[in-house]
C-alpha cells in the first residue's frame, strides 16, 4: 500500500463516472493561508490523504500523520485503513493545530511507519 497524495483542502467530492470508475473533485487546496485572527491562534485544516493498494499487496495498514513544527510534535494522528487490493481509497485527517505566531507546520504522512510524505502548512499573518 502506498500514499498517492496528500493535501491541505477545503472540499472532497466523489463520483461515480463510467467504466465504471471514481472520479475525485478536490477544491480549495491550499499549502498557506492567513490566520483568522490575532495570534495565538487554533486552527483544524482537512488533511486528504489518498492511498492506493496495487493487486497482490496487503490491504490492511496504519496511517499515521505526525503533525510538527521545526521538528517537534505538535499534534498526532493514527488510524487503520484497509483497501482492496487494486483500489484507491482516501481518509481525512484532522487535528487542532495551535500557531503561537506566524509559521509552519508540516504534516509527515506514513503508512505503517514507512517513508512520510511531508505537506506543510504555513500561517500568515492576518
Amino acid at each position: 500500500m502506498q500514499i498517492v497524495a496528500a493535501l491541505f483542502a477545503e472540499t472532497l467530492d466523489t463520483e461515480v463516472a463510467e467504466g465504471p470508475s471514481t472520479r475525485l473533485d478536490i477544491g480549495g487546496i491550499r499549502f498557506s493561508q492567513v490566520a483568522p485572527g490575532p495570534f495565538p491562534v487554533t486552527i483544524d485544516p482537512h488533511l486528504f490523504v489518498i492511498v492506493r493498494c496495487a493487486p497482490g499487496d496487503e490491504p490492511d495498514a496504519v496511517l499515521e500523520v505526525r503533525f510538527l513544527r521545526d521538528g517537534e510534535p505538535v499534534a498526532r494522528n493514527m488510524q487503520p485503513i484497509m483497501v482492496e487490493p487494486g483500489k484507491f481509497a482516501y481518509r481525512l485527517v484532522r487535528a487542532e493545530l495551535e500557531y503561537p505566531g506566524p509559521g509552519t507546520i508540516e504534516a509527515h504522512c506514513a503508512l505503517d511507519r514507512g517513508e512520510p510524505v511531508v505537506v506543510p502548512l504555513t500561517l500568515l499573518a492576518p
